[in-house]
């Protein structure tokens, strides 16, 4: 699990870093950013797992977002994977589409040929990366999750598979009903084949209607994202919500950028710390 430092910059008193390193998952070298704040100096801190959107890398929330002030002013790590695998022998979009292939992993466990081979970005996120952070970082097992649009997807569904994992769930705009819109379409038919019941494990609707445990999320939508109507299905996500469990708040004015991230991530970092912390 040997992971190879490519920068360092330090940042609010902590450490902005980047490393790679072989992911076993992937059959790739994988390159994913962490800010250290300065208490992982003297103690073990715990750990917020973002992951971004359709066209980024691990770099977007790092240089964008602002997160790291507040990371720093409660003590949590932030670990920030890539959102595919990568490589020259990496299959993407035959047509070079934005929304599939390269930077468009949407964090499943493809079953599909060519995509099975390394297109498993679910298992990476939640069980490899872990792995690879808590035996080379100064980080603690105490983990919460969040995500911006496919990130936010991702984020939803992997941590209500795994509740006993994670300790809470934030999202910003997440793609709430994949299988009825047209990016989850397109990338679920592809990566998992066309037997659609095989889709809902990666649907966060289905997983928050099914859901019978209890998780602190917090999820949060701009009334002005122009990707709200056809791709993210917020209602949908509402709907599900009948036991309260998620508080969905709407945004007045804010759109689907990180300009939307960097004014609300202060609150989703305070939330999450609380319950890493609790």
């Amino acid at each position: 699990m040997a992971i190879e430092k490519l920068s360092e910059v330090k940042c609010f008193g902590g450490w902005q870093q980047r490393f790679q390193h072989q992911s076993d998952c992937l059959s790739c070298t994988m390159t994913f950013s962490v800010y250290l704040p300065p208490q992982a100096e003297q103690q073990m801190v715990p750990v917020i797992y973002w992951l971004s959107g359709l066209t980024c890398t691990d770099e977007n929330f790092s240089t964008k977002s602002g997160a790291q002030r507040y990371a720093a002013e409660h003590g949590v790590a932030l670990v920030m994977p890539d959102t595919s695998p990568r490589g020259d022998n990496v299959p993407d979009d035959p047509d070079g589409a934005f929304d599939f292939g390269l930077g468009a992993g949407f964090y499943v466990n493809a079953t599909q040929s060519p995509w099975k081979a390394q297109y498993q970005m679910f298992d990476y996120v939640h069980r490899e990366l872990p792995q690879v952070v808590e035996s080379q970082l100064p980080v603690s097992g105490r983990k919460a999750i969040s995500g911006h649009s496919m990130g936010g997807h991702g984020a939803l569904v992997i941590g209500l598979t795994h509740p006993q994992d994670y300790k809470a769930i934030s999202a910003f705009a997440p793609v709430c009903n994949p299988t009825q819109c047209p990016w989850g379409k397109k990338a679920f038919s592809n990566y998992l084949g066309d037997d659609r019941a095989t889709w809902k494990a990666y649907d966060a609707s289905e997983r928050l209607d099914a859901f019978e445990g209890d998780m602190p999320i917090l999820v949060d939508q701009g009334t002005a994202d122009n990707f709200l109507k056809e791709q993210l299905g917020t209602p949908a996500l509402e709907a599900a919500n009948q036991r309260g469990l998620a508080e969905i708040r709407y945004q007045e004015g804010y759109d689907h950028s990180y300009y939307f991230i960097a004014s609300f991530i202060g609150e989703h970092i305070t939330f999450l710390a609380k319950a890493l912390k609790g």
